[in-house]
């Protein structure tokens, strides 16, 4: 997938964002990718890749490592 879509895709913040601006942005990419990118950097920097598979995975680890 190339920058020009990835810059095209809804790019989405994080929720838990903090007050200095630094946020998580993800997104769905074309082909049902999940792109995850830092927001300081925006469409100029990386992305982070996953398969819906392996997003969903990574998910569930963060959330299950944040429960009590």
């Amino acid at each position: 997938m190339g920058q020009q879509q990835e810059a095209s895709a809804h790019w989405k913040s994080s929720g838990r964002c903090g007050g200095n601006g630094t946020c998580v942005e993800v997104a769905r990419l074309d082909g049902g990718a999940i792109g995850v990118r830092d927001s300081v950097l925006g469409a100029s920097g990386p992305v982070l890749k996953f398969a819906p598979a392996e997003w969903r995975a990574f998910a569930f680890r963060i959330k299950a490592a944040a429960e009590p």
